[in-house]
């Protein structure tokens, strides 16, 4: 279904203009301070494979990888090494701050979002009001996006992936930014699918790893530290991490 071969991601660190005021007050404290440039690597040598219907859980600290590697999966960065084969379609990402236009309304998003993954208007309208019932914005559905809460954004966005039919979905923190209403609500929907549809999912919550996932990767500074049963490696991240597991 999906597999990652020696994958490289590099992005490089420029150093951009500052202009007027903020320039010579961001300066002045940082004249000792050399600016970084040049490259860094996102992901180096990461490889592995998942096959269909597991559900995969990412974890690491910020700055580890994890979005990068759903934004390769996606086909939103072309690999700078490596090679990544996928047998089956792929939703939109959807996380936080990514998977939708902030100037057009919800409604607008739901199209948009449809068509980009290969739907056809058709199709679109024949889910469109499952997508509106599930996500439980009302009126605000024909809203800018950039209006919405980071709940309503999530719950949106969910309801979106879930709907969407293709086979590997790629879900990036959203279940965690509901309420408990909603929680419950995805929780249920995820147990759903389990089976049926591949899925990446990326989260710092633990106990939501390891109630879905049937296997982990725990990145660390872009390298892949260790993949396997979900309560093993989530032992291993948080003993790194120096954090107690609730």
């Amino acid at each position: 279904m999906l597999e990652v071969s020696d994958l490289g991601i590099k992005f490089k660190m420029g150093k951009r203009r500052r202009s007027g005021a903020l320039a010579f007050i961001l300066e002045r404290g940082s004249r000792n301070r050399q600016r970084p440039s040049g490259e860094f690597w996102a992901l180096r040598h990461v490889s592995f494979a998942v096959e269909r219907g597991e559900t995969v859980g990412i974890i690491g600290s910020n700055g580890s990888g994890k979005s990068t590697l759903l934004r390769v999966v996606a086909g939103v960065y072309p690999p700078d090494e490596g090679k990544v084969s996928i047998g089956g379609e792929v939703s939109t990402l959807f996380g936080l701050g990514t998977g939708f236009n902030q100037e057009l309304s919800g409604l607008d998003n739901i199209y948009l979002d449809g068509i980009m993954i290969g739907l056809t208007k058709n199709q679109i309208d024949g889910i469109v009001d499952d997508i509106i019932g599930f996500a439980e914005l009302g009126d605000f559905i024909d809203m800018p996006v950039r209006t919405y809460s980071t709940g309503m954004r999530s719950r949106l966005g969910f309801a979106i992936a879930m709907h969407s039919d293709k086979d590997i979905v790629l879900i990036d923190e959203i279940m965690s930014a509901g309420d408990a209403a909603f929680r419950q609500k995805a929780d249920a929907e995820m147990e759903r699918i389990m089976g049926e549809r591949t899925v990446l999912l990326v989260s710092h919550t633990m106990a939501t790893i390891e109630r879905f996932a049937s296997k982990v990767i725990w990145l660390n500074k872009g390298a892949l530290a260790a993949m396997g049963e979900p309560k093993g490696v989530i032992e291993q991240y948080l003993a790194a991490s120096m954090v107690k597991k609730p």
